[in-house]
């Protein structure tokens, strides 16, 4: 594990994006629009690709400019968000392909953990991913290695400075 310094990482971005996937997975289920699920999955996918959150375009265009969102910017590893977003997306994606081949109760239920785990993040502050990606950096998994910002436990939004 290494201790290279923390950088800056706009905790309202992520926000914006946890309540984007929380509204459009809501919006599919009650309509149920696997299709919308799927698309959630795409631009998670691509966020991952971009390392990026997949709805920061919600945040930048929408919600910043609104006032709805200010910055909240914070010293922070962007890479166990990064991998939070990339299981999330692992998620999605096979609960829109388990909608696709009619497995509802499947595809609903990951779907459904998703929102769980993103109202967790969005709202208690608590990123599950994050604390995953910390847990495997404990267990010398190659790739995992960041270290939480002191003082701060593994998962848990750091306080600002």
């Amino acid at each position: 594990m290494t201790d290279q310094p923390l950088q800056k990482v706009d905790h309202s971005a992520l926000k914006a994006n946890q309540l984007t996937i929380i509204l459009l997975n809501i919006l599919a289920f009650i309509f149920n629009l696997p299709i919308l699920a799927a698309f959630v999955a795409l631009v998670m996918g691509l966020g991952s690709l971009l390392k990026l959150p997949g709805f920061i375009l919600v945040y930048l265009h929408i919600l910043r400019p609104l006032g709805l969102l200010k910055p909240d910017v914070l010293n922070d590893n962007p890479e166990p968000h990064r991998f939070a977003q990339f299981v999330g997306f692992i998620f999605m994606t096979a609960g829109a392909v388990s909608l696709f081949l009619g497995a509802n109760v499947l595809g609903w239920g990951l779907v459904w953990v998703v929102v769980a785990l993103a109202a967790l993040n969005a709202f208690g502050g608590f990123c599950v991913g994050c604390a995953m990606y910390y847990w495997l950096g404990k267990l010398k998994i190659p790739g995992f290695t960041k270290t939480p910002p002191n003082g701060i436990f593994p998962g848990m939004k750091p306080k600002a400075s």
